[in-house]
């Protein structure tokens, strides 16, 4: 019988199928079809972690990063796959989040670890999400997307959007992230992790309090905005009563805590958003740091990333942008923006912004979602190179066009001497020299927090009695913005 071409295409993916078999899972011992090597999941993790690192960037504590991989190379070598490249990493971002990519490269927020209270709990999301790597979680995620291409699997994946990977505000090495486990795949790690916690003789009894905490967490606001590590993990009174229900069964109990020895390690950490990286007085966005301001249109939403300022119109049909151009000056990094593929528009138009050397292109986009039209400026300013850009599809250019320009020429210097004088918020550790309540802690120790948010830093009720001797977290610091 004569084959289609078609039929050719599908074969390297059949041959691969029928070279896999069933391959055995390393941590539960389930046979599963297999199409990505070991090695392939640690040079995915090891690209995307370029992409981690710069996106969101270190929390700048050598002692607690060392702190984080010990324990987590503790652990790792517990699991089912300690001949891994593990790397353990705490960013520094404000979100309740944890996460990991293939190969052993895994990541806790410093906006989670201001909400452990021991370094059990700590050890609880560890594991957690070891176990999504040694059960080869995104390996299958990746085979079930291979699969869906010759029709044997239905998967998904969210990748970013056109706009994030054409003007640049993403990176490739980070598509990986928007792989989604299931909700067995939550579970199954869960367990995995309490598998590590009590090989590594962690006392698991402490597990069930991050899900208590992340509950809470949720509870307070108002469950419209889920912590980032739940959005899609079960529910975690689920979660808290399985794993309880499953620390029974196996009649674990007794091993580290670690409460002291923690919190110490939390002392001086920045607490929150760090307005030091920038911040918003309703639409004005100031940068202490970097000494600067712009003002995004009226309205529209808008949110501070570690590497860009974005703004989104109310109907979502455009955007400004404000990012770092990767040249040495304002006429350059215009000619290499009309330089990138699909991007059309005038020579650099050189002018000046508040007085700072810039140069202005107009300019249409062709991606796959249709040609965008915008704006973009470049603007030198202390050694460094600023794109703005506003961008929106064509048929709608006259309906922005105005706002790109003033929004662009409103860059300049930040002279305001209090938001240069902004500090972040940090937490600060107090031992108790007599018994109180959480109430009465924050009357004695006042915080730049409201007492619901001290109590539950600290996981208790404003009404719980501490003992003397107990260590607990305040917020302090300033002034606010």
């Amino acid at each position: 019988m004569r084959a289609s071409i078609s039929e050719f295409r599908f074969l390297p993916l059949a041959a691969a199928i029928l070279l896999a078999g069933c391959a055995v899972n390393p941590a539960t011992g389930a046979r599963q079809i297999m199409l990505v090597s070991e090695g392939q999941e640690i040079q995915m993790g090891r690209q995307a972690d370029g992409s981690v690192v710069a996106q969101y960037g270190l929390y700048p504590d050598d002692g607690l990063q060392a702190y984080v991989g010990q324990l987590g190379a503790t652990l790792a070598a517990k699991s089912e796959r300690p001949d891994l490249p593990w790397t353990f990493r705490v960013v520094d971002d404000p979100i309740i989040n944890a996460f990991a990519l293939p190969g052993g490269f895994i990541y806790v927020t410093r906006g989670i670890m201001a909400y452990f209270n021991s370094e059990a709990e700590l050890v609880s999301v560890l594991g957690h999400e070891i176990g999504h790597v040694t059960a080869r979680h995104s390996a299958q995620q990746m085979t079930q997307q291979q699969l869906a291409q010759v029709g044997l699997v239905a998967g998904a994946i969210l990748l970013p959007s056109a706009s994030d990977l054409i003007l640049g505000v993403g990176g490739a090495g980070l598509q990986v992230l928007f792989l989604k486990f299931s909700r067995d795949d939550e579970t199954e790690a869960d367990l995995l992790g309490l598998r590590y916690m009590v090989r590594g003789n962690w006392d698991a009894n402490e597990m069930p309090h991050v899900y208590a905490m992340l509950g809470r967490v949720s509870t307070a606001s108002g469950g419209d905005r889920l912590p980032t590590w739940l959005s899609t993990h079960p529910d975690p009174e689920n979660r808290e009563q399985t794993i309880k229900n499953r620390i029974a069964e196996m009649g674990a109990s007794g091993g580290t805590v670690g409460r002291n020895e923690y919190l110490q390690r939390l002392d001086g950490m920045v607490f929150g958003a760090n307005p030091r990286e920038g911040f918003f007085r309703e639409q004005l966005f100031l940068h202490p740091d970097l000494r600067f301001q712009l003002e995004l249109p009226r309205g529209w939403k808008t949110i501070n990333l570690k590497t860009a300022v974005v703004a989104q119109s109310s109907n979502e049909d455009a955007i400004v942008q404000l990012t770092l151009a990767d040249a040495t000056s304002a006429r350059a990094a215009a000619d290499a923006f009309l330089a990138q593929q699909g991007v059309q528009g005038t020579s650099a138009q050189l002018t000046a912004v508040n007085g700072l050397t810039a140069a202005r292109v107009a300019f249409r986009a062709t991606t796959e979602q249709g040609t965008l039209r915008g704006l973009a400026t470049f603007i030198e300013y202390d050694g460094n190179v600023y794109q703005l850009l506003g961008f929106t599809p064509e048929t709608r250019w006259s309906t922005y066009e105005r706002l790109f320009g003033q929004s662009h020429g409103s860059f300049g210097i930040l002279t305001d001497a209090t938001a240069l004088a902004v500090q972040p918020l940090r937490l600060s550790i107090v031992r108790l020299d007599r018994a109180m309540t959480i109430e009465q802690f924050h009357q004695r120790y006042p915080s730049q927090a409201p007492v619901e948010t001290i109590a539950l830093i600290n996981g208790v009720q404003a009404n719980t009695m501490l003992t003397v001797g107990t260590r607990v977290k305040r917020v302090v610091g300033g002034p606010l913005p």
